[in-house]
């Protein structure tokens, strides 16, 4: 080699043959990013575009499938409930995914049983990582996810602080053994049901939740009945009204944080926004229209392998949510606020608008609260009632969900206030009923108010008639998106009433016949059903004479009978009785005096129901 003004140096033979080998040992040893893979494609500027496939190594698994398979079945749990298919011939089959590591293992029994064991075991340890069985195979709800259903609300600490709120702002501390404690002690006990249900025990869940809902039904009836007479000694007021009002205060922005920041959107939220927008942005009504799984993937695949974004039939990229559209029309018009302000951006995400409407009906709930209390009992039922809502954490529990089921009793509220208008409490039951079906059963208690049989009866029940007509036209004007009425009426039907009737649940203990080992109770669930309809008709002429008390207590006898002959019941519907229950069970009891009709809400002499103090 020549160096610049230097004269030429000369190496060694064997220097020059050593310098060689060391070379090509380096390049033997340089990482392909600094070599360069064969058959890469670079740009003009040098830069990488492409590089050639290169097929990655199988992995081979540790355990084999039957060995991976039995790791599930002799899991307690799952040997119990394989054990109730003794004598069936089962379909084992479990595979292995490389990319995870895991084997998933399913169980499969002849006929109607379907899939009856689902479970997944880490390869490298034969680790059951998870193991389903009966309804939690299908049910991913039933599986016990924490924080699924509310995320924060479920803490211990903030559950339990609640019921301690809600118990000792409204008990009766100087008697410890009243009534009136045993009704708040049965209306938190649901919380024991919950608290199975978070652990994935479906089955013991819902069997403690019939004997706090089968008391309430007994003590509705009887304060509707007229069988409740005033203690002898009335309850005295342990807390000044003022503290209850700054505590009521305090726990409503306790509960917006709550929503705001430690919450989520569960699916009955999340296909409100769409209802409303496909009313608003498509002219269109949500029925029949809700985006589904069936287009082109357009977004990642979950933990189980499956996409929920696609394209839809209107060319956007939405997150699934085919059986949407189950709920009555008000049930997304209500969210018609919400999607206008906030909009939706197709997918299933924060959903601004969702946490907007739960928290709007969740104030007016309060605020709807507070004015009947204020027009039947005074400041102090005012303040109870609005104290009650607040602190009850199964209210919380609907409005951490961001679920619309606080739509129908804010609605029933409002109507209840208008009780003296015939009018008014028709077309609020109207759109109540049309948000939530279990509304309709209400329509003759509702009619019958103050006297179902009675010579007046004709022009009072026609104003009544008309509200529930003016209700019920403005419901179902989403219908007239349609360019076929009929045909738009008939998709309604088939996509609520006609789903809803025939649905398989886990959740009460009317369809577990399904479970071997588990008794078929259908029969006696559509005897109650047939009595639920005949006693809600009959409700029009007994009683006699209703005082505003009776109604709000048979309202909530309604409700909770109608809630415990449901095949799929859930804990965001006891907010549905929740109102009338705590009217009923906390109000002082009310002279047999009926509220003259017609008169306006603030009218002072419909006010002076019950004893202020």
């Amino acid at each position: 080699m020549e160096l610049r003004r230097q004269q030429a140096l000369e190496l060694p033979a064997p220097l020059r043959r050593l310098l060689a080998l060391a070379a090509a040992a380096f390049a033997l040893a340089a990482p392909p990013a600094a070599l360069g893979q064969p058959g890469n494609v670079y740009d003009g500027e040098g830069n990488l575009v492409e590089t050639p496939f290169v097929p990655r190594d199988e992995v081979e698994p540790r355990l084999t499938e039957e060995e991976a398979i039995q790791a599930v079945l002799l899991r307690p749990k799952v040997a119990d409930w394989v054990e109730r298919y003794e004598g069936q011939e089962l379909t084992r089959e479990g595979t292995f995914d490389p990319d995870t590591g895991l084997w998933e293992v399913k169980v499969w029994a002849p006929g109607e049983s379907g899939q009856i064991v689902e479970g997944k075991v880490e390869d490298a340890s034969a680790r059951v990582t998870e193991a389903w069985t009966g309804p939690q195979v299908a049910w991913r709800m039933a599986r016990g996810y924490e924080g699924a259903f509310g995320r924060t609300i479920n803490n211990p600490a903030v559950w339990l602080g609640l019921c301690a709120l809600f118990l000792l702002g409204l008990a009766d501390l100087r008697r410890p053994l009243s009534l009136r404690n045993l009704d708040l002690v049965v209306l938190l006990s649901l919380s024991i049901s919950l608290r199975f249900f978070n652990e994935g025990d479906v089955f013991a869940a819902m069997v403690l939740a019939y004997p706090p809902l089968l008391y309430l039904l007994g003590r509705l009836v009887w304060i509707g009945a007229g069988r409740r007479r005033a203690p002898r000694a009335p309850m005295r007021p342990v807390w000044p009204v003022w503290l209850l009002l700054a505590l009521t205060v305090f726990a409503a922005g306790f509960r917006i944080g709550l929503n705001t920041q430690t919450s989520n959107v569960i699916d009955v939220g999340y296909a409100s926004v769409i209802g409303a927008q496909r009313i608003v942005a498509q002219g269109e009504m949500p029925y029949g229209h809700m985006p589904t799984d069936e287009g082109e993937e357009c977004g990642p695949a979950d933990s189980e392998g499956y996409v929920r974004e696609r394209i839809q039939t209107n060319g956007r990229c939405e997150s699934a949510n085919g059986r949407g559209d189950t709920y009555g029309p008000v049930s997304y018009l209500g969210y018609v606020p919400g999607y206008l302000i906030f909009g939706w951006t197709g997918r299933w995400d924060s959903l601004p608008a969702a946490h907007f409407t739960a928290i709007l009906f969740d104030l007016l709930a309060l605020a709807g609260l507070a004015l009947v209390g204020r027009r039947f009992g005074g400041n102090r039922l005012a303040v109870t009632l609005a104290f009650a809502w607040v602190a009850y954490p199964f209210t919380q529990y609907a409005s951490s969900s961001n679920s619309n089921d606080a739509i129908m009793p804010a609605l029933l509220i409002w109507g209840f206030w208008l009780v003296s208008s015939p009018f008014g409490r028709g077309a609020f039951v109207a759109l109540a009923a049309w948000s939530k079906f279990a509304a309709l059963l209400l329509w003759p208690l509702w009619a019958s108010y103050p006297r179902g049989v009675a010579r007046d009866a004709g022009p009072r029940l026609l104003r009544y008639a008309a509200g529930i007509l003016v209700g019920t036209a403005l419901a179902f004007s989403v219908l007239l998106l349609e360019p076929n009425v009929v045909d738009a009426a008939r998709t309604f039907w088939d996509r609520t009433f006609g789903w809803q009737l025939s649905r398989p649940s886990p959740f009460s203990v009317w369809d577990w016949g399904r479970y071997p080992g588990m008794p078929d109770l259908a029969w006696l669930q559509g005897a109650l059903k047939i009595a639920l309809v005949a006693g809600a008709a009959a409700l029009y002429f007994v009683p006699r004479r209703k005082s505003p008390l009776q109604v709000a207590a048979l309202s909530g006898a309604l409700l909770v009978a109608f809630e415990l002959v449901l095949t799929h019941w859930f804990y965001l519907y006891i907010v549905w009785f929740f109102p009338f229950a705590a009217l009923a069970l906390l109000a002082p009891a009310l002279p047999r005096r009926v509220v003259p009709e017609e008169p306006a809400p603030d009218d002072r002499e419909s006010r002076a129901l019950v004893p202020a103090g």
